[in-house]
């Protein structure tokens, strides 16, 4: 016992390091073992199985949209483009992006494009497991010229076209690259820039004469008249009934008097 200290005091330090120690000994069992039970559905929950991936255009799409793009910035003066996110990547990560200016080269910030619009979409998908939606958010961005009104109105114009929400979930890469093609078509509709310069059609050849339409009253009234001709067919078809019976009564009673005649004769000249 040291001096100053009371009879009976248990003594300090020791039995308090081991008390923690004990209890976090028992924390890092308690997450170690929970961490084993969740990370055989940890994928199924956060879509580490691949279903969660949001497919990019096809090379076919994105090769088809660059020209009409590149034909529509010649007419107008505006640099498109698109943009497709994934929710899950962070950063600047994109899965998808192509402009005017090729695959792969965006409008924004590019310093060869003044005004510029473009399609933004960012599509979050969920794995089959999860209880929540897939979702889809599309803007309709533009440079600092373009008012932001004109965009919303844009953006208002994709749904009117059919590029609804659903669409954008259902097939994100082809939905994008379409929107990205309407957008010099709604620029056009808000007057921001002038319509694009149409495509030449080849000349139509002159159209054959039409044939004759015919007498407006067999037209109209074929109705009536298949229905008169109907009977008039079947009231000479009785007229003629009537005749042949009539003639053939006729002969009838004709011999009958005869043989009448030939018979009275003799009986007169008996009693005579």
């Amino acid at each position: 016992m040291t001096p100053g200290e009371q009879p009976g005091a248990k003594p300090s330090g020791q039995p308090k390091k081991s008390g923690w120690a004990l209890f976090w000994t028992i924390v890092v069992a308690v997450v170690c073992c929970g961490g084993l039970v969740v990370y055989p559905s940890w994928g199924s929950v956060f879509g580490a199985d691949g279903s969660d991936k949001v497919p990019a255009p096809t090379a076919q799409e994105r090769g088809d949209t660059v020209p009409i793009l590149a034909q529509s910035t010649a007419g107008q003066g505006v640099c498109y483009g698109w943009v497709l996110k994934d929710y899950w990547d962070y950063g600047d990560d994109v899965v998808s992006a192509g402009s005017n200016l090729g695959d792969g080269v965006r409008v924004e910030g590019n310093g060869a494009c003044t005004r510029w619009l473009q399609v933004t979409a960012v599509i979050r998908y969920v794995s089959e497991s999860s209880e929540s939606n897939d979702t889809a958010q599309v803007e309709v961005t533009g440079s600092p010229d373009i008012d932001s009104d004109v965009l919303w109105r844009m953006r208002s114009g994709l749904e009117r076209l059919g590029l609804t929400d659903e669409v954008f979930i259902d097939d994100p890469g082809w939905a994008v690259t379409r929107a990205a093609v309407m957008l010099p078509l709604l620029a056009a509709e808000a007057e921001i820039v002038p319509p694009a310069a149409a495509t030449p059609t080849p000349a139509a050849a002159s159209p054959s004469p039409l044939p004759d339409a015919g007498s407006d009253m067999l037209r109209d009234r074929w109705g009536w008249l298949l229905a008169t001709v109907g009977l008039l067919l079947l009231a000479a078809l009785f007229v003629t009934v009537g005749v042949v019976q009539r003639r053939r009564e006729r002969r009838g009673v004709v011999p009958a008097q005869r043989a009448g005649a030939e018979t009275a004769e003799p009986r007169t000249r008996e009693k005579a």
